[in-house]
């Protein structure tokens, strides 16, 4: 590993690297976690509460029933839900069972779901009841034959659980009827799992056990082929990073980010494991009612989140009235945190809002800020343990302090490449090293910031939106000639899709683009501002240059 400036600014006990090799596979260490913590609470949603224990119990039964339904190890299982406390029952489950992961945002349109089903060949999956009726859509055109509903009220207890169903189904009216034939409940799957025994399956620390989907730098969504080992090394890695913070083992830790998300799902869920820690499951982070909540119910102790929601709570009139006093780290990640929103947040609550950086890719965490106060703003922080960062030149040379270039990452946590893409795998990692497509610098103390993101990808509130994907879509309606997507900043999501428009037809209306994209796209997908134009600029060879687009907005 090259020299590493970073480590004399390490704080004080952060350990230079660490031992990826301590647990044969991720089931290995959450076994340890279940067997360690025993009655402690793990897991609580809108009250409800999963001690360790009990968790391990209904995980064991969940993977029983899997495998009773004849899924073997490395069958692909798709977990398409928000934060409900069936999400870790799933999860632990199916690992349980051999299964691989396949982490759906539960807010894809079908299109999006049938790409994400088929290229991962998805063979069973948990949905949240919510969103069935999209599913049904396409399921006809996947290998999906075992289909597991959740409801936001099947874990919350007999009277609260058919309360909160009735008021989301027959009230709010938050579930469109839906047909799929033998579909079970996660409830019931557990409850007939009990009578099943799950047979040990054998799980090395090369094994893919989680497909984390990405957009990479360019083009459509593509499986980011997560082992045991990297999940397992970027869990130690922010376990390593946290430890002289977190005190005595009693931490109740705030996850307003949904665990399909790589952050909240190895920092949240399985780095906040290894502490033994209580973790807050909020199912809409959108709903801030919910988060002042949970704080004024609890002692927060650990939050992560992204720069829109810190910001929209400090706007919260209710959020500035909180006792704090007992909130020890809170870190951003997913988009840049503003130095704004990072003074503010340090001046209501006491605590530094330390920022982040990771892909997909590399499991995610390759370099942050510390939590003991010494984090400088406007950077990304340090790389974290075992984990070597350099910027290069076009040609792939490495740049001295100060020069900016392409970021690149090397380490345990970087995936073993892209499912069934070869070559956008050899693309993306040369010689072990991630190319991340963002342009940064180092600073003399190994300190690392973004000076400009990956070229096209608009950042929308966290998640990367893809210009080609939406590009697509709309040049699919038959009133279109020419289209071209960037991002413009937004003070609500950070980014915005922009799109301009060279028109077929010149009786298009922008509102028509809305509804169409509404169709095909997810919500934070869908252009929020629409431009026509006679002609877009292009190269000599005529391709479509966006970064004139931006440049003249």
């Amino acid at each position: 590993m090259d020299y590493r400036p970073w480590l004399a600014n390490y704080p004080a006990g952060v350990p230079a690297n660490i031992n990826a090799d301590q647990y044969d596979s991720l089931l290995a260490f959450i076994q340890e976690c279940f067997n360690n913590n025993g009655k402690k609470e793990a897991f609580e949603c809108m009250g409800a509460i999963l001690t360790y224990d009990k968790l391990d119990k209904l995980s064991t039964n969940f993977g029983a029933y899997l495998q009773s339904r004849g899924l073997e190890k490395g069958d692909k299982i798709a977990l398409m839900m928000p934060n409900l406390l069936q999400y870790p029952v799933a999860l632990f489950g199916a690992l349980k069972a051999g299964l691989t992961i396949v982490n759906t945002n539960p807010l894809y349109t079908p299109r999006e779901m049938e790409h994400q089903f088929t290229d991962s060949n998805v063979k069973a999956i948990v949905i949240a009841e919510n969103f069935a009726i999209n599913l049904q859509q396409v399921i006809g055109n996947t290998e999906i034959s075992i289909v597991l509903t959740a409801s936001i009220g099947g874990m919350l207890g007999a009277i609260k659980g058919r309360l909160t169903n009735f008021v989301v189904r027959k009230i709010k009216r938050m579930v469109p009827a839906y047909n799929i034939p033998n579909t079970v409940t996660v409830k019931d799957a557990i409850k007939q799992g009990s009578k099943f025994t799950l047979t040990d399956v054998e799980s090395c620390s090369e094994d893919v056990i989680v497909h984390q989907y990405t957009g990479g730098t360019t083009g459509v969504a593509k499986g980011a082929m997560l082992t045991n080992r990297n999940l397992l090394a970027n869990m130690l890695q922010i376990k390593a990073w946290l430890s002289n913070s977190m005190g005595d083992g009693k931490n109740v830790t705030l996850s307003p980010l949904p665990m399909y998300h790589i952050f909240a799902f190895t920092v949240n869920c399985m780095a906040m494991m290894s502490y033994g820690a209580k973790t807050i499951l909020i199912v809409n982070a959108r709903d801030l009612g919910s988060i002042i909540k949970e704080f004024k119910n609890h002692k927060i102790n650990v939050m992560t989140g992204v720069n829109t929601l810190f910001n929209a709570l400090l706007n919260n009139e209710k959020f500035n009235n909180i006792d704090f006093s007992e909130l020890k780290i809170t870190v951003a990640g997913g988009m840049a945190l503003q130095n704004t929103v990072a003074t503010k947040w340090k001046d209501l609550t006491g605590c530094t809002l330390s920022e982040g950086y990771g892909m997909t890719e590399s499991s995610p965490v390759a370099s942050v800020n510390p939590v003991d106060g010494s984090a400088i703003m406007g950077t990304i922080g340090l790389p974290v343990p075992s984990t070597d960062m350099r910027v290069v030149d076009e040609s792939g040379i490495k740049l001295g302090v100060g020069e900016s270039g392409e970021i690149q990452i090397k380490g345990p946590q970087v995936m073993k490449g892209y499912y069934n893409k070869p070559e956008e795998t050899a693309n993306t990692i040369k010689d072990g090293w991630l190319c991340t497509g963002d342009i940064g610098m180092m600073d003399t103390n190994g300190f690392f910031k973004i000076v400009d993101r990956k070229k096209d990808m608009i950042l929308v509130s966290g998640f990367n939106v893809y210009p080609n994907e939406i590009e697509e879509v709309i040049a699919q309606h038959p009133k279109v000639l020419e289209v071209a997507a960037i991002g413009v900043p937004s003070e609500k999501s950070g980014e915005v899709v922009k799109v301009f428009i060279v028109r077929k037809d010149k009786s298009l209306k922008e509102k028509e683009i809305i509804t169409f994209c509404k169709q095909h796209c997810t919500g934070y997908k869908v252009p929020k501002e629409i431009e026509f134009r006679d002609e877009l600029p292009k190269s000599n060879v005529g391709k479509i240059l966006r970064r004139k687009l931006r440049n003249n907005n």
